[in-house]
């Protein structure tokens, strides 16, 4: 009778690891293809300029970057005493479709940086999904929400700012100790 809950337990256990194998086949056979082709279609579609990469370094571990590019930013810092100027570099953002050690998908949203100028954003968790929940209609909210954020990014100014929230983008850098 004490052993109910703990073979439960043990039950449930084995049917997290069976679905771990489950999704990263679906990752294999279905799930990859199926989001580079969702991805290239919605970024054709709305004429959004985009690289779409596959990283595929560690198995079972891959992801599916959009990146908007990386710009030259229009700043430039000086180097030394020299009259030479380094071109600081923009990275103009970018959604991330990372497959997790479980097989499931996190969607994570990377905002826009310059290279040398304050502290980047940490990426930004969208959502995780099983394999099966990964719909046509997800991508274009995912898209949705890199434009908005991107957008929000380079109109930057303190009227867009709510009170309590802490929108720092680094351009507190040459002012701060």
């Amino acid at each position: 009778m004490e052993l109910i809950n703990l073979k439960r337990r043990v039950e449930q256990y084995k049917e997290v690891l069976n679905n771990t194998t489950s999704y990263r086949e679906a990752w294999k056979s279905v799930l990859k293809q199926f989001i580079l082709e969702q991805l290239k279609h919605l970024t054709e579609a709305i004429e959004l300029s985009a690289d779409i990469s596959v990283i595929e370094d560690t198995e079972n571990l891959e992801a599916i970057v959009l990146s908007l590019g990386d710009v030259k930013s229009g700043l430039s810092k000086s180097i030394g005493t020299s009259k030479i100027e380094r071109p600081l570099v923009k990275h103009n953002g970018s959604l991330v479709y990372q497959q997790l050690f479980n097989g499931k998908i996190m969607v994570m949203l990377r905002s826009p940086m310059i290279e040398g100028y304050g502290e980047p954003q940490p990426p930004r968790q969208l959502a995780i999904y099983r394999p099966e929940e990964m719909t046509a209609p997800f991508f274009v909210r995912h898209l949705e929400e890199l434009v908005k954020s991107v957008t929000a990014w380079e109109d930057y100014d303190d009227d867009n700012v709510p009170a309590n929230e802490d929108q720092r983008i680094g351009f507190k850098l040459n002012f701060e100790k």
